[in-house]
């Protein structure tokens, strides 16, 4: 029985209306869809609670009231500003930028260019940044102060490490605050606060270098087994390591002090040439001292990633197999790549403990290390002045909401505006110049770029 070729007798215009593709399943619109469903979901976990005698209250009285209106508002009002507001937003930025340059006396980009180009203007204004960094924390309140010390600048810390395994290596690692845990308790082991006496009690500040190898040591032992993983397969070995580290912690009472962790462990302390000075509770003696490490690290770090290590890490991500053809050792590079970004954990470990004077297992839940994940992604993975914009932003957000959000839905803010950046700006608030170079490419539909690299959502 012959079949009948219909493609034949359709007119142009009906080809082209199958072609058609429905206004409802454009780019645009399922953004769209996406963002209203991301406010029923802000609607239901931030509305009234339930209760044993109606299963439906809570849903009843959510999907009635006023806050599902609010959040819809919230999140459609996004949508709308990104989808028809981007455009002229851009044109004007793009066109402040050509009056700049051209009052200036050069074309659009030579700012930028000049400033790229003369190191005498970027030192300039890094040493401006770290003056502000030092001077403004003083002038704020005691709990802020707090907060930049005890969260923002130790995972700053933790991002920086993270960054060099997720961002510069490719390798997906959701273990990783149980580095900062073994530095935690190298800390009690060194100064003598664990059951198990150590051979020589030493200052904290002689803890640090000794921490950083049990982290690198940690790291090296972690990398090692999972020299042939990838993907989800690596992240879950990650996982089992941060528990591993935690049921340790919690179980080996004879070692670490099971439950009750380590008490009165001493604060930094100099006593040298007749200088003698002991840090007490006060948070700024600890921000100007994890200033110090932090700029320490992004100097090391960054002339790192422009190092034949850090091309090598930028060949083992893009493609782990071309790497190997083309002569890099992805067996080394990947366990230094574990071993180095776990050294700052060491350091991060240090400077909390001996400024809490008191750690415990449940100081290391797995959430953290799911946060210093996000941080990473937020600001921009490969960047590392993205990386502290992301930590700094989203540990500030759930400390300004805590006035007028209940505390049990804060992280439920955070997590919304997490979606809202992975649909619309996945790249990061800070994205590093190849990875931004990456997605245009991809939205452009070059060949050359790589399909993972599409932003979510398509392109428009």
């Amino acid at each position: 029985m012959s079949t009948v070729d219909t493609s034949q007798n359709l007119t142009p215009s009906a080809a082209a209306k199958l072609r058609r593709t429905a206004w409802y399943r454009t780019e645009r619109y399922t953004r769209l869809w996406a963002m209203v469903a991301l406010g029923l979901l802000l609607a239901l976990v931030t509305g009234e609670q339930g209760n044993t005698r109606d299963i439906f209250y809570s849903i009843t009285h959510t999907l009635t009231g006023v806050n599902l209106w609010v959040c819809l508002g919230a999140t459609v009002g996004v949508w709308a500003l990104r989808e028809f507001a981007a455009t002229p937003i851009k044109s004007a930025v793009s066109a402040a930028r050509g009056s700049a340059a051209a009052a200036a006396g050069g074309p659009a980009g030579s700012l930028r260019a000049r400033f790229q180009a003369d190191k005498r203007l970027r030192l300039g204004a890094y040493g401006v940044l770290l003056i502000l960094v030092l001077v403004v924390p003083s002038g704020l309140e005691r709990s802020w102060q707090t907060v930049l010390v005890d969260q923002i600048a130790i995972f700053a810390l933790l991002a920086i490490g993270l960054n060099v395994v997720i961002g510069w290596a490719g390798l997906l690692d959701l273990g990783f605050f149980a580095f900062f845990a073994v530095g935690a308790y190298s800390t009690a082991f060194w100064t003598g606060r664990l059951p198990i006496e150590p051979p020589v009690v030493l200052n904290n500040f002689w803890v640090i270098p000794v921490a950083v190898l049990t982290c690198l040591a940690c790291g090296v032992l972690l990398g090692a087994p999972t020299l042939r993983l990838r993907g989800d397969y690596l992240a879950i070995v990650t996982l089992g390591f941060h528990e591993i580290i935690y049921l340790v912690a919690k179980n080996a009472d004879g070692i670490t002090g099971g439950p009750q962790g380590a008490r009165l462990i001493p604060d930094f302390s100099i006593d040298f040439a007749g200088i003698e000075y002991t840090w007490s509770i006060k948070p700024l003696p600890y921000w100007y001292l994890l200033v110090f490490f932090i700029v320490l690290v992004i100097i090391l770090f960054s002339r790192l990633e422009h190092s034949r290590v850090g091309r090598a890490w930028t060949a083992i991500r893009e493609d782990e197999i071309a790497a190997a053809a083309n002569g890099v050792n992805t067996v080394q590079f990947k366990l230094m790549a574990f071993a180095i970004g776990a050294s700052t954990s060491g350091v991060a470990g240090v400077i909390f403990t001996s400024k809490y004077g008191y750690i415990n297992p449940e100081v290391f839940p797995l959430l953290q290390s799911i946060l210093i994940l996000a941080y990473v992604i937020f600001g921009g993975m490969g960047s590392i002045p993205g990386v502290l914009i992301g930590t700094a932003i989203l540990v500030w957000l759930p400390e300004a909401l805590k006035d007028w959000v209940d505390p049990s839905d804060r992280y439920m803010y955070l997590g919304a505006l997490l979606v809202v950046m992975m649909i619309y700006r996945p790249q990061g608030v800070w994205p590093s110049r190849r990875r931004q170079r990456e997605l245009k490419l991809a939205e452009e539909g070059s060949g050359d770029a790589v399909a993972t690299s599409e932003p979510a959502g398509g392109r428009n």
